[in-house]
């Protein structure tokens, strides 16, 4: 087929992408940041209508907002301001799955750059095989613009840089519009700054080592390009970002440094372990890569590097190994930096069309380098065959593309319980418009309280007799709710992998590929709700006897047998209240504040060992469940000071401001060593 034809083919291809991909974000659910995000966007809008007055934007101590540029964000807002969208969410995800679709225009177009629109199609090809790429697509408005900006970064400047011929007007303005929405999403996009810095000085070293001699008209040039472009895309990365506006250089560098330690942190499965997101291994990233892309983008990369050195010109292998440096570097930095990552690799799914563009020029490659058609054939079905267990998953699971994995673990029935499913709520909207079916056909339409483990009111807005509370599944006792939504996130893992989720109560289960990855559930009885009003009343016995019978209708509900053992406590009854522990246990053996109260019990009755048991599997389960670490470091100071304070530095290291183990820690030099402990003292005070 000529180029001509290929090209033809290519937008062709290119046109029903786009509208497959526009279609598939009408049945999106809202992400797992979204809400927060756009609740943040207003506020910078209401920044920018009072010309600063409101300075709402600049005070995020939970979310840290102020930090991110969002740019996406806040220009698909000033445009739902504009034109009076009244279907916000809708629009966001139409926004999203165009930004979506332009990453693979660009990235096909930096394939045809190096290999022509045969390569190109193939970009096209590879994406639309990619579940997981395409599920974020529908509802990403951060990491998916940032995946766009950067590609697109990355491809101008290196036309900028490598081309034979004067850089166009085009390109420029381009590059600079590419680095200005990198820098305005997340202010670690300030890298492709560098990125730009570094292509110039390769080349002009190449240049020089080629001619023997320096070329300052050339250095002169690349210098003004560098410092013009950067500067003009830089500015322009500002321009929708209050808190970057208030010191353009300093602001900037402090958004960066939060960035690349961001302090929130949560606790997700990884490897069948359920830690913080800060302390998973090193391979976290490149793991989850490798069980979530499908193996065809990976039987293509080896294609690549078998078929390079025979396919490419030196100068286009000089720029292959650039576009190399700028996928593995970003991995490599978190890795050495040991930054804290969650929600598998979305935050990095800007390196993917990189990785996708090598794929495609791998397969490409193979096609030039055998020409015979029985060959070529044999490689398509190979392709197709590859391509069949992705495109099933998304035919048979729309639209929770991005909960795919690959063969290597055995598909999401392999990975579920060890790896996180439904992390980013997709599910959430389905369950709620099931449930809005199902109280439409209910007699009663009195006021209904509906729960979730994730904020659903936007679903409901337009029933008044609807209320929603928000609880973590574990907690949902605590809470007054009538029905809830819960999404498979946040959950034990010893409970999926023994059928405890979706609890007994639950009237509808959504399902992908046989995994249930939510639950519509309905409440028996709100004896487990009183039960905790009265304890906090403290009415022991009648807490008890809610709890009890609690206990029957809803009997692997752990926080009801939790609460059941503290009411018995204070009633006197121990021996029952280790029972319903025990029974804690078994429904959750993770349950840290049940293991927790186990030992204090013990610890009551003088068993020290039992005791440091309990408590030492609290702190494994979860190191960050500050309050175990004084009462295992009490134990210890009775026989191995040098190991009660070993336990207590530990937990100084997670929390240095946690006055219970700093009062832990003075205690234990104030016989031998006053003046240590009259340092601890002060810095105690330090800190009222």
């Amino acid at each position: 087929m000529t180029e001509k034809n290929l090209k033809i083919v290519f937008y062709v291809f290119a046109a029903l992408l786009l509208a497959a991909m526009v279609l598939v974000s009408r049945d999106a659910g809202i992400s797992g940041d979204e809400e927060v995000h756009y609740k943040h966007s207003e506020m910078v809008y209401d920044y920018f209508s009072t010309l600063g007055k409101d300075q709402s934007s600049l005070d995020t101590p939970k979310t840290h907002l102020k930090y991110y540029g969002q740019s996406f964000d806040n220009v698909i807002t000033f445009l739902i301001h504009w034109f009076g969208i009244e279907d916000i969410y809708s629009f966001r995800h139409l926004m999203c799955s165009i930004s979506g679709w332009l990453i693979l225009v660009v990235t096909a177009l930096f394939a045809a750059y190096f290999s022509g629109y045969g390569a190109a199609i193939l970009v096209l090809f590879l994406f639309a095989v990619s579940p997981n790429f395409l599920g974020h697509t529908q509802n990403n408005l951060k990491d998916i613009p940032f995946a766009l900006a950067y590609i697109a970064s990355v491809y101008y400047s290196l036309k900028l840089v490598f081309s034979e011929t004067k850089p166009t007007r085009k390109t420029i303005i381009l590059l600079i519009l590419s680095i200005g929405f990198s820098i305005g999403i997340r202010a670690g996009g300030i890298l492709v700054v560098f990125y730009l810095g570094f292509f110039m000085f390769v080349k002009t070293v190449l240049d020089w080592m080629a001619a023997k001699k320096p070329d300052y008209p050339l250095l002169k040039k690349h210098v003004i390009l560098f410092f013009g472009i950067s500067i003009a895309g830089y500015l322009l990365g500002l321009v929708t970002w209050p808190y970057a506006l208030q010191n353009p250089l300093l602001n900037v560098w402090k958004s960066y440094q939060v960035m690349t330690h961001f302090p929130t942190t949560v606790r997700q499965i990884f490897d069948g372990q359920f830690d913080w997101s800060d302390f998973h291994p090193w391979y976290y990233l490149p793991k989850y890569m490798a069980i979530t892309i499908p193996v065809v983008v990976f039987a293509g990369l080896i294609a690549f590097f078998l078929n390079t050195r025979k396919n490419f010109t030196s100068n286009q292998k000089i720029q292959l190994g650039l576009l190399g440096f700028i996928i593995l570097f970003p991995v490599v930095f978190v890795i050495i930096k040991q930054s804290n990552l969650y929600g598998t690799w979305r935050h990095f799914l800007f390196i993917y069309p990189g990785i996708i563009l090598i794929s495609a020029l791998g397969i490409h490659a193979v096609f030039k380098r055998f020409g015979q058609k029985i060959v070529q054939l044999g490689v398509v079905a190979v392709l197709l065959v590859l391509s069949f267990h992705p495109v099933k998953f998304m035919a048979a699971n729309h639209p929770y593309y991005y909960l795919y994995y690959n063969q290597l673990i055995g598909g999401l029935k392999g990975a579920y319980g060890d790896y996180e499913t439904d992390y980013y709520y997709h599910t959430m909207r389905e369950g709620a418009e099931w449930l809005q079916q199902y109280l439409k056909n209910k007699p009663d339409t009195s006021r209904v309280i509906v729960g979730g483990n994730f904020p659903i009111q936007w679903y409901f807005r337009n029933d008044k007799t609807v209320q929603f509370v928000y609880f973590p599944y574990q907690n949902r006792s605590m809470y007054n709710w009538d029905y809830a939504i819960v999404a498979n996130s946040y959950i034990s893992s010893f409970q999926l992998k023994n059928k405890m989720w979706p609890p007994s109560n639950t009237i509808h289960t959504i399902f992908a590929d046989g995994i249930p990855v939510c639950a519509v559930i309905e409440r028996v009885t709100k004896d487990d709700f009183y039960g905790i009003q009265e304890l906090k009343k403290g009415d022991n016995i009648k807490s008890a006897l809610l709890f009890e019978n609690s206990m029957k209708i809803d009997p692997q509900n752990e926080l009801i047998c939790y609460k059941f053992a503290e009411s018995l406590i204070e009633a006197g009854q121990i021996d029952r209240a280790k029972q319903a522990l025990n029974k804690c246990l078994e429904i959750n053996p993770e349950y840290e504040q049940a293991l927790v109260l186990s030992g204090d019990l013990a610890l009551k009755e003088k068993d020290t060992e039992k005791a440091t048991t309990y408590y030492e599997k609290a702190i494994q389960i979860n190191r960050k469940y500050f309050g175990v670490y004084p009462k295992l470091a009490t134990i210890y100071t009775e026989t191995n000071t040098t190991k009660a304070r070993k336990v207590l530095r530990d937990c100084l290291k997670l929390n240095p401001r946690y006055k219970p183990a700093l009062k832990a820690m003075a205690e234990t030099y104030r016989n031998t060593d006053p003046a240590i402990a009259e340092k601890y003292d002060k810095l105690i005070d330090k800190l009222k």
